[in-house]
């Protein structure tokens, strides 16, 4: 399934208290931890990544008709629940709580009508890559006990559930002409293939073997690497196999030539859908479509900017090979070169913190590359930290050859998924006891990267983009998610073909061919996702400069960060009406 949230059903939450209750505020939050629990219990791999290990020994299957009729029934259940709570009775914050649980539910509701279980596997992003991630220690899952492996291998039996089930939806999407592109398709089966091994000692799934804590006792660590060598013999190699098989000789024939999500049965609506829910906005797509447009040209005005400032003399598209090319912009020649580079931005940036944040977090932060066998496979990105701080925020870089590495993208991808981008959002929303759980593990991209491109237009307050070409990775960040909303809508609700949106993005942005082709096949897996982005930068802006407008000298950029904030993710359709009563509310 594409929505994440996902809850699971179990005895309907009775409201036994009267609206007019003393103890009807304590009853609406305990409905919402209520709700959170069973998501967990639904969703174990998440409760995992929330540093929750209650259910570190089962694993969910979202490809199953139970995992589906049991998210249908809590939607539905906790939908009615709202209704025995009278909004205007509760405080602002549980009001506000009631509008972004209430929209969490509907959208739940909405997405159930369609039928993306039937397409469970993709290139980019599936239930079957994140639990090959999670096997290699590189994800959820805690390799440090005894048990921590014990229960990995309980997990195993439900991936080769999910891998069944997973078989067997796509047999049926083969029915109802609801299958993937072949084009998508074809690049999973050399996925595959690499996880099919010889040996069970070359897996990825034999890493946490490899790297078995030296504290546990020779007859554990002989019996556990008995029990793995078993289990990727005889269950993740077949598991794997049998969906390789079924790809190669069964599902390729099957796939489809087109690419555009309305190409599907009812493949319209959940476009138009997916537009709304990944935007948490009502635009529809040729509204994204035509933002989009407006935003390449705008942005494409400032890189000309930048060229003349810097005194090149070619086209736009002669700067954009220059960039890439000249060596002058990859000065490094080891990893560590790069590492110690980011910890330069890093103090850089600190003394100007405390002009633009009066709250930051208290959540540890730490510089690290990803590890050398999943950087050519993984970009840029943050881990958040746990809520009991035994876990720091991460914010992890592939380094694949150092002497390639490109000096002028790195500050705005350092403010992006480091600091104030992620790290400080999701820390401050993960230390705030008053945010519900729930509520911090809802699907709210837009507002999240939103926050995340919106931190990169900060470089200059803090101390950044003092060189031009720093300040051109800030524009080509920014290019680069204006390109997303024509190409997604493009492609996806407008007839564009695969090439048409390759060569739109080669035209507009500094980008290699190859890094163009995996960009728009990602957007043809996840249709609507990268639109989150851009949509949630402009909120942030508008809001920014309608509260500047409106209370000229009283605007304190601080406390605005602090209220964008300090409630933590929500869709943008309600943080709109938040920050508007915050404008109001500072007038005064």
């Amino acid at each position: 399934m594409r929505s994440w949230l996902v809850l699971l059903a179990i005895t309907c939450f009775s409201v036994s208290f009267s609206q007019t209750s003393p103890n009807a505020v304590n009853s609406f939050n305990s409905m919402l931890n209520s709700c959170y629990e069973e998501f967990l219990k639904l969703n174990p791999t998440l409760a995992s990544q929330r540093g929750d290990y209650r259910y570190n020994d089962q694993l969910e299957n979202p490809a199953g008709q139970s995992y589906r009729d049991q998210s249908k029934s809590i939607y539905r259940r906790y939908l009615d629940s709202l209704k025995s709570y009278s909004y205007e009775r509760l405080s602002p914050r549980d009001q506000l709580s009631y509008q972004i649980f209430e929209y969490a539910m509907q959208r739940g509701v909405t997405a159930m009508q369609f039928k993306s279980y039937l397409t469970p596997v993709t290139q980019m992003f599936d239930f079957r890559i994140l639990f090959g991630l999670m096997g290699a220690g590189s994800s959820n899952h805690p390799f440090k006990s005894v048990k921590d492996y014990d229960d990995f291998l309980k997990r195993i039996q439900g991936f080769v559930a999910w891998t069944d089930t997973a078989i067997s939806n796509m047999r049926q999407g083969i029915a109802l002409n609801i299958v993937q592109p072949r084009i998508l398709m074809e690049k999973v089966v050399p996925q595959l293939k690499a996880m099919i091994v010889d040996t069970p000692s070359k897996s990825n799934f034999y890493k946490p073997i490899i790297n078995i804590p030296a504290a546990f006792s020779q007859q554990d660590k002989q019996r556990l690497t008995d029990a793995y060598t078993t289990a990727i013999k005889e269950q993740i190699i077949p598991a794997y196999s049998r969906l390789l098989s079924f790809i190669q000789n069964e599902y390729l024939a099957k796939a489809r030539e087109t690419i555009a999500l309305s190409a599907l049965p009812n493949g319209k609506e959940e476009y138009e859908f997916q537009v709304k829910s990944m935007t948490t906005t009502n635009l529809t797509p040729d509204e994204v479509y035509e933002l989009g447009k407006k935003e390449v040209v705008r942005i494409r005005k400032e890189i000309e900017n930048v060229k003349q400032q810097v005194g090149f003399k070619g086209d736009i598209k002669a700067f954009y090979i220059f960039l890439e090319t000249d060596p002058r912009f990859t000065p490094f020649k080891k990893d560590e070169d790069v590492v110690n580079a980011f910890h330069k931005i890093y103090d850089s940036i600190k003394p100007h913190l405390s002009a633009q944040f009066s709250v930051v977090p208290k959540t540890a932060f730490e510089i690290r590359p990803i590890e050398k066998y999943r950087a050519a496979t993984t970009a840029a990105n943050y881990m958040r930290g746990t809520p009991d701080g035994s876990r720091p925020g991460v914010f992890y870089f592939p380094v694949i050859d150092p002497k390639k590495y490109n000096y002028w993208t790195m500050e705005d991808l350092f403010l992006h998924e480091a600091i104030p981008g992620h790290h400080y959002q999701l820390s401050l929303e993960t230390e705030n006891t008053d945010i519900p759980n729930i509520q911090k593990i809802g699907q709210y991209g837009a507002y999240v990267e939103g926050w995340g491109l919106y931190a990169e237009s900060l470089g200059k307050d803090l101390g950044l983009y003092k060189d031009p070409y720093t300040r051109m990775g800030q524009l080509q960040g920014e290019m680069h998610r204006a390109i997303r909303l024509v190409v997604d809508a493009g492609m996806h609700s407008k007839g564009w073909t695969r090439e048409q949106a390759i060569q739109y993005s080669l035209d507009n942005e500094p980008i290699s061919e190859a890094n163009a082709i995996s960009e728009i096949e990602r957007y043809i897996s996840w249709p609507g996702q990268a639109l989150s982005y851009k949509i949630g930068e402009l909120k942030i802006k508008e809001m920014r400069n309608k509260a500047e407008k409106a209370l000229g000298k009283k605007f304190d950029v601080r406390a605005f960060h602090y209220e964008v904030l300090k409630d933590g993710a929500m869709p943008l359709q309600i943080f709109e009406k938040k920050m508007d009563k915050w404008i109001q509310s500072q007038s005064k």
